[in-house]
């Protein structure tokens, strides 16, 4: 699928424009709010610090034994009486398995501040569909606004041609009710926009109260570069599959230590013994303390720990690469999807901008005929009613853009602030 033009703008005819540098860094300013303040993305991020300790912990050594002895009836040797007695034992994992340790726990960190990434980019995601659709309900309002003076305008006319006799009654009666139901649905929208913006706030994590500011357009961009995407590596760099990818080097890493631990561990250690002199002779170093080395194995002849070990690390390598799958599949869905609402939005928008024109070009006509005593009114508001659908659903198609060029900076990681 393409899309047709390199790089289009679209924008309400209806609606003036504002400049569209100041939309960026609005919105920009509520991305940078949230980042600060959302609670679930503070946490993420502070899961991520909390398993950056992990490293330390698992590559350090085991606190080293010290062992000490008095006795209570002195231990006669050649040299002398033992009075008392220390040993410090260091205990040496097999060679290797504190560096992979090391690896993993560090894997498995980089692993969390992809899952922040993701969420963060999710949550800009939300934010930018909400401030659409924030968007789309104001400029909803002000259209029916401008339909409700355009009715005012109309019940004026049709009672005019009333009292001069060429038109009936039941014109101003049409009007007046078209009039009661445009009060009744800008009441709606009003309360609805009103629940929105505390929604608004509350992804930013600030008072419900706090005032919203939307431009008056929303820009889109419909590019190209879809054409030369490759599908299997078009989201390579994707914080959820980039986590995937660091959970299964972690995993081999798990496997390595499992397999490191089924090895004997080494302790070094020294043996102090503290001699008394001898009074009844006196022997060659009569008293003199003894040191002695020591080197201790330990034996890992119990091997079921270990292979459940190694078989778990083997199984949670393939669940990484299962999730991987599964996840790259679904984006690559979300990504087709977000395609077709892009073209979806171009062609809808250019239909609405020949179809509001066209339309308005008759409004004018039905106007002139019933002015002239050459129309039916019934004919003018139903075609007024038909340029505010087409109006209404001009501003959705712009909206369905918006957020889907919103989805497809999520899908590549980009358009987000730092």
């Amino acid at each position: 699928m393409k899309i047709n033009s390199k790089h289009i703008i679209f924008t309400l005819l209806l609606l003036p424009l504002w400049g569209a540098g100041g939309l960026a860094q609005e919105l920009d300013d509520y991305l940078q709010i949230a980042a600060e303040n959302n609670p679930k993305l503070e946490s993420a991020y502070t899961q991520f610090e909390a398993a950056l300790q992990q490293s330390p912990q698992v590559a350090s050594l085991p606190d080293p034994t010290l062992t000490m002895s008095a006795f209570g009836r002195m231990i006669e040797t050649r040299l002398g009486a033992q009075e008392a007695r220390f040993s410090l034992m260091q205990m040496f994992p097999w060679f290797g398995t504190l560096k992979a340790k090391r690896a993993s726990a560090d894997l498995l960190a980089e692993a969390r501040f992809q899952e922040y990434l993701a969420m963060r980019a999710d949550l800009f995601f939300e934010i930018k569909e909400s401030y659409a659709e924030l968007f789309a309900i104001e400029k909803t309002i002000a259209l029916k606004e401008e339909n409700l003076e355009i009715l005012n305008s109309y019940r004026d006319l049709s009672l005019s041609k009333f009292r001069s006799g060429s038109s009936k009654m039941v014109n101003v009666v049409r009007v007046d009710i078209k009039k009661d139901e445009a009060i009744t649905e800008i009441e709606l929208e009003k309360e609805r926009l009103e629940s929105f913006k505390k929604q608004f706030n509350l992804l930013l994590n600030r008072n419900m109260e706090a005032e919203v500011a939307i431009q008056d357009t929303l820009i889109f961009n419909a590019e190209n570069r879809m054409e030369n995407i490759n599908s299997e590596e078009a989201f390579k760099m994707h914080p959820e599959l980039t986590k995937f990818d660091l959970e299964l080097q972690a995993y081999e890493s798990n496997l390595e230590i499992a397999q490191k631990s089924g090895l004997p561990n080494i302790g070094i250690g020294v043996d102090y013994a503290v001699i008394s002199e001898r009074t009844d002779a006196n022997p060659p170093r009569n008293g003199q303390d003894a040191i002695m080395p020591m080197l201790s194995v330990s034996l890992p002849i119990f091997r079921k720990k270990y292979k459940a070990a190694e078989k778990e690390a083997e199984l949670m390598q393939e669940a990484a690469i299962q999730n991987k799958e599964a996840r790259k599949n679904q984006l690559q869905s979300e990504f087709e999807q977000t395609v077709y609402n892009l073209n979806k939005a171009d062609k809808l928008l250019k239909l609405y901008k020949r179809q509001i024109e066209s339309s308005g070009q008759a409004n004018k006509l039905l106007i002139s005929a019933f002015s002239n005593n050459d129309g039916d009114f019934e004919e003018v508001l139903q075609m007024n009613q038909d340029i505010l659908m087409l109006k209404t659903q001009q501003i959705e198609a712009l909206k369905t853009g918006f957020t889907a060029q919103a989805k497809m900076d999520y899908l590549f990681d980009e358009g987000t602030i730092n």
